[in-house]
């Protein structure tokens, strides 16, 4: 597929995105190149001025805005008569709009005051409501969706005669982890007091979590009637973003309480005295200050385009289920040759009707002995093929526990051995911490599914009964496209986040290192000792000690001065205070400052940095441009300081000019940047050895983690044999090995006695210095680019995911243990 293809009466719109396969429709839609031409040519024809005036822009802007009001509650099957939009910065900001004007009732002597019920399988936003009704002393449950299946209609003794005491339920019509539907036949059973989550009196009222749900389904409002509906509209449109609204039942508005007011929302009020009005229309009393009115404005382009391309959200609906039926078949299908299946789906139905799932299927993929392969190695794997997909838990503990059967004290031990919601910690103790999600969209097509599944079989699997599945050729969607690259940041992936599951040598001590130097290499190599504590069975049995594993010898020594780009070698070089001088010290941005990698652009391989400590200048080269100099260090006067973040860190720069910025801009073909660490700026490693206080910990450049990186010519070779015995052309030297260590990026390159044998390091030692192993590097997508060409080969990292049980680290992260100066 060269690019998404948007049909309707024979006419096709397409936004391109060469080879892409976007699977994570239920995180954020896609647009339309007709919905922003539509949009843009609106603002270049009219004026919009702030809709709080009075002039003529001003009254168009509301006008606008009073339209598109409209024009949303038309969608939902409702009008200005029943319903009220309230704009929000998203459904998140809705659904805490609804905690904190909610009329509840704390308990009290003659009463027990409200109750909030949530469904488990609710989105962060929705639990995290309970905050504010805790405050209050409101009793929270949280309600299992079987209890809730499951729970007796009750009788009208349950109700509040009176009708006075409020509580609130909140469920999603679809579940954003898995898929799953619940019945819009509850809004009203709750409402009439026929079946709820607790038996407590009074007046039920019922918010829908529809953000997921609206996204590729019709909400009839005229028919379920619940009290409120918050919504997103980027997952309806994808454009514009950070945009929602909260849809508010007339008849419940009065309830709603407000403390704060901000401009716009006041009928009168002094500044001197507690008098205020509020305006009378729930819309203006609940928008303080302007709303985001030209995006607001946007979405009359958004639903214009969406009729158009598809007439109508039942055809919407459809489609994306067929598709999702349809990859759920197949990959239900999929079997190793033992019988054993390859992937485990987490799902409460058969995706049998649209009824009770939507176009989402949540999975993990398993080996052969059924173990899990954890989310982060399938996402790494996926991104080679071009694919998008969502890992992770989908901010939905509760499904996520359910699903995956984590206990809440496994949550708790999961947090204490480091995994946060959003990393990519994704197995602890061998189980999984989160799970991988697909999902479809109106835009989606059946090659992207067919793409999808060739992706999945193509990783590792054999499909049961011999059945063929669909197959693409490179440079279509979902098949890697060699002349097209995609690599990673400078070296690893997750270096920020060491999975606690791993086995190797953790944290280490840390000293800042004094200016110095490392000897030669090459015709005088230098001897490396390393001494570890760690041993495999394997190696006990056959003798092998452990303790001090003896003299090997430092073959290569490469800097790294800009990061991501090619390596600069070297026989002798001063250390600084954060590992070899001016290694990754600049690093080349996008016009938003955003630092690029070879994830996003592969030909960073062939920018050549060579320093010169003489001339203090870095000469910079790059095939068809002029070499370019840049001084090694600021000009204090003149240094303009920028922030930038790496891997999290916020780092401190400064721009090393407009002469090297358009050299680079005219290289990529895109606005760039050169940025540089500014020297009086600390960055500190995250890391901490065993003995080691937080004042030693080693400061660091723009690497991600630590301030060497070492490598064994062993375990490449070992690769180097895999990948040349698996070429089916029957070349000799496929992946020669001077070029299988570039991949790899490393500082220190030594040679080795056994593959792997430094992953049970604890200290090595060059001369007189001495360094402690923090840990393994995990390797990412850039082992993939060859670093002569910025070509692409998937089977690298494939490769050495087989070789290593999932584990894709190759390369041990080092920092200063206790160091003296050597003499030169």
């Amino acid at each position: 597929m060269s690019g998404i293809r948007l049909k309707n009466n024979h006419s096709v719109i397409l936004l391109f995105l060469s080879g892409t396969v976007y699977l994570d429709h239920a995180g954020a839609t896609l647009f339309p190149q007709s919905q922003l031409t539509s949009f843009t040519n609106d603002l270049m024809e009219n004026v919009y001025g702030n809709p709080h005036s009075q002039n003529i822009s001003s009254r168009l802007t509301h006008d606008t805005v009073e339209h598109v009001r409209y024009r949303i509650l038309a969608h939902f099957h409702t009008s200005p008569d029943d319903y009220s939009v309230i704009f929000t910065a998203g459904s998140t900001a809705a659904l805490k709009l609804v905690a904190e004007a909610f009329p509840w009732v704390s308990p009290g002597p003659e009463s027990g005051g409200s109750r909030f019920c949530y469904l488990t399988d609710s989105h962060t936003s929705v639990v995290g409501m309970r905050k504010v009704a805790m405050a209050l002393n409101v009793t929270c449950v949280p309600v299992r969706p079987e209890d809730m299946r499951s729970a007796e209609t009750w009788g009208s003794g349950a109700r509040d005669p009176d009708g006075q005491l409020p509580h609130l339920f909140c469920y999603p019509a679809q579940s954003n982890f898995s898929g799953a539907r619940y019945p819009l036949s509850w809004i009203a059973e709750v409402q009439a007091g026929r079946r709820g989550p607790v038996a407590a009196p009074g007046k039920w009222f019922v918010l829908l979590d529809a953000a997921s749900y609206v996204s590729t389904s019709a909400l009839d409002l005229s028919v379920h009637q619940a009290d409120f509906v918050p919504v997103s509209f980027y997952k309806i449109f994808g454009f514009p973003t950070g945009l929602g609204a909260l849809l508010v039942n007339n008849r419940v508005a009065p309830l709603l309480r407000k403390t704060y007011f901000g401009g716009g929302t006041a009928a009168a009020y002094l500044a001197g005295d507690d008098f205020y009005i509020p305006r009378r229309s729930v819309a203006e009393r609940f928008e303080d200050g302007t709303i985001s009115f030209l995006d607001v404005i946007a979405l009359k382009h958004g639903f214009d385009a969406l009729e158009r391309l598809t007439g109508g959200m039942e055809n919407v609906t459809l489609h994306t289920f067929t598709l999702a039926q349809y990859t759920y078949t197949a990959l239900s299908a999929l079997r190793y040759p033992s019988g054993a299946p390859v992937v485990r789906i987490y799902s409460d139905s058969e995706f049998s009707s649209p009824e009770v799932q939507g176009p989402v299927i949540n999975f993990n993929v398993l080996d052969p002995s059924g173990n899990i392969i954890g989310y982060s190695q399938v996402d790494k794997m996926a991104s080679l093929y071009n694919i998008h997909l969502r890992t992770g838990c989908f901010c939905n503990t509760g499904a996520c526990q359910r699903h995956l059967g984590i206990s809440d004290e496994m949550v708790k031990k999961h947090h204490e051995a480091g995994h946060v919601c959003g990393d990519n910690v994704d197995l602890i103790d061998g189980q999984p911490t989160g799970s991988v999600r697909i999902s479809f969209g109106y835009m989606s097509t059946l090659e992207d599914a067919q793409a999808f599944l060739t992706f999945i079989i193509a990783m590792q699997l054999h499909q049961s009964d011999g059945q063929p599945l669909p197959q693409t050729t490179p440079g279509e969607a979902g098949a890697p496209a060699e002349s097209e690259a995609q690599d990673a940041g400078p070296a690893t992936v997750d270096r920020c986040s060491p999975s606690p599951q791993e086995d190797a040598p953790t944290a280490s001590g840390v000293c800042n290192v004094l200016p110095s130097a490392v000897d030669t290499v090459g015709s005088c190599p230098l001897p490396l000792m390393a001494t570890g504590t760690q041993q495999t069975p394997s190696e006990k049995t056959a003798g092998v000690l452990d303790g001090g594993l003896g003299p090997h010898v430092i073959t290569n020594l490469y800097l790294y001065p800009i990061k991501s780009c090619a390596a600069f070698e070297v026989t002798k070089w001063p250390l600084g205070n954060q590992g070899l001088l001016y290694d990754r010290s600049w690093m080349v941005v996008n016009h938003n400052g955003v630092c690029l990698s070879q994830k996003q652009e592969p030909r960073l391989c062939l920018i050549q940095p060579f320093i010169d400590l003489q001339q203090k200048v870095m000469v910079i080269k790059a095939k068809g441009m002029e070499p370019i100099e840049v001084p090694l260090e600021e000009n204090g006067e003149r240094a303009q300081i920028c922030q930038s973040k790496v891997c999290a860190d916020r780092v401190n720069t400064y721009n090393c000019g407009e002469k090297i910025s358009s050299w680079l801009s005219r290289f990529f073909g895109r606005s760039c940047q050169l940025i540089k660490q500014s020297s009086d700026f600390q960055r500190s490693a995250k890391r901490r050895g065993k003995d080691q206080s937080a004042s030693t910990m080693a400061t660091l450049s723009l690497v991600n983690e630590a301030q060497y990186l070492l490598i064994n010519r062993s375990s490449v070779l070992e690769l180097q044999q895999q990948l040349n015995a698996s070429d089916e052309n029957g070349k000799e030297e496929l992946f020669p090995m001077k070029d299988l260590i570039s991949r790899f990026r490393a500082n220190i390159i030594t040679n080795g006695t056994r593959a792997f044998e430094e992953e049970k390091w604890d200290e090595i030692s060059i001369g007189s210095l001495r360094f402690q192993v923090s840990g393994p590097c995990h390797r990412c997508q850039m082992i993939c680019i060859d670093q002569q060409t910025g070509q692409r080969n998937q089977n690298v990292f494939q490769k050495l995911s087989e070789r290593r049980e999932r584990k894709v680290s190759m390369i041990a992260n080092y920092d200063p243990g206790s160091l003296s100066t050597p003499e030169l």
